[in-house]
């Protein structure tokens, strides 16, 4: 892990997100990532975050904890945002979202090759029937 400031690269990677710069994953995650299990490009994982964002406008994650222990992060997050497609296999409604998302990170060389992430999808679905 060397002197990388994992609560810096943490902040500036949400940020990045939250900001639509998906460009910049290269800065913060390796070429290939083991996404909850599987091995995956980086551009697939660039994808997914992708297709969330393009499934819920104005997504946006806040984070609400981070803790570190050595090359390792955990996140707890909040996340707001709007369905407008189907996501999570649940259907639009017009209705704003707000969930916890909790997740995990193993960095090497200041970069993340491991995640893991679960999020409060049967939270979402009451929101959206409400």
């Amino acid at each position: 892990m060397g002197n990388t400031d994992l609560r810096k690269v943490y902040r500036d990677y949400l940020e990045a997100v939250n900001a639509r710069e998906l460009h910049r994953m290269a800065e913060f995650a390796h070429d290939t990532i083991v996404f909850n299990g599987e091995p995956v490009s980086r551009d697939d994982y660039v994808a997914a975050l992708q297709q969330a964002m393009d499934s819920v406008q104005n997504l946006v994650y806040h984070l609400e904890d981070l803790i570190i222990e050595g090359d390792r992060v955990a996140a707890r997050l909040t996340d707001t945002g709007t369905p407008v497609k189907e996501w999570l296999g649940l259907q639009p409604t017009g209705r704003d979202v707000t969930f916890t998302e909790n997740a995990f990170y193993h960095f090497r060389d200041g970069r993340f090759e491991r995640m893991w992430y679960l999020l409060d999808a049967q939270s979402i679905a009451k929101q959206l029937a409400a």
